[in-house]
């Protein structure tokens, strides 16, 4: 589903690139962890795959579409239909609604407004937040502001979800119910997900894990463990 090969990417500023031939492969419903150290390029990684950041050198295929190779509007396209995006900040518009906000995908991938109403309420009810819609975010827990936002991200169907440190702003508790519903919710839609994380919790729980170091992306842990 996802395809990443030999990717380059590097920043004036600097004389080292953030990352060179780095190539990677996600399948529909697999959960795969990104590990590695503050300032290795992670972030800079799930902006290059969803188009945000142009790569310099190699490609990046989302279910067999060249992200790497489209032009602006035509990549925004390309994330409005077939990207899901959960952050650590929640990213949750306060002057809107629950409802609102969660339905902000099906607009810009341009589903009929008449659908809104109905996908909203069953995704909303997916995520344990049934009767929430008319809420604003402000009343809303941390825990439940980052349901509003998985529940965001799966609304329109997508076949990746990108998620960066999804559990980072979470008491330990909260977390591990955020991080079971992220998962539970991906792999019944067999969508693909890669998610950042310093979590050896959040690592865990992903059916794989990729080391991303200063010297490039090491063996994942399933691959390491069957050799």
């Amino acid at each position: 589903m996802l395809h990443v090969h030999q990717l380059g990417k590097r920043f004036a500023a600097s004389s080292r690139p953030v990352f060179d031939q780095l190539s990677l492969q996600i399948a529909a419903g697999e959960v795969v962890a990104l590990v590695g150290e503050s300032g290795v390029g992670k972030s800079t990684l799930l902006n290059c795959i969803a188009g945000l950041d142009r790569v310099d050198t190699g490609g990046v295929l989302i279910d067999g579409e060249p992200m790497h190779a489209l032009d602006e509007a035509a990549a925004a396209q390309l994330r409005a239909r077939r990207l899901g995006f959960v952050f650590q900040a929640f990213h949750v518009l306060p002057a809107l609604s629950v409802a609102q906000n969660v339905a902000i995908p099906l607009l810009l991938a341009q589903v009929p407004p008449a659908e809104h109403g109905a996908r909203t309420e069953q995704i909303l009810h997916a995520v344990g937040l049934q009767g929430f819609g008319p809420r604003m975010p402000t009343s809303l827990s941390g825990g439940e502001l980052q349901r509003v936002a998985i529940a965001r991200a799966l609304i329109h169907a997508p076949a990746l979800i990108l998620a960066d440190e999804p559990t980072g702003n979470l008491d330990p508790r909260t977390a591990q119910d955020v991080l079971d519903l992220l998962l539970t919710q991906t792999r019944s839609r067999g969508a693909a997900a890669l998610i950042v994380t310093h979590s050896a919790q959040v690592a865990a729980a992903c059916d794989r894990v990729l080391t991303l170091t200063r010297d490039g992306l090491q063996q994942d842990r399933a691959a390491a463990e069957a050799s």
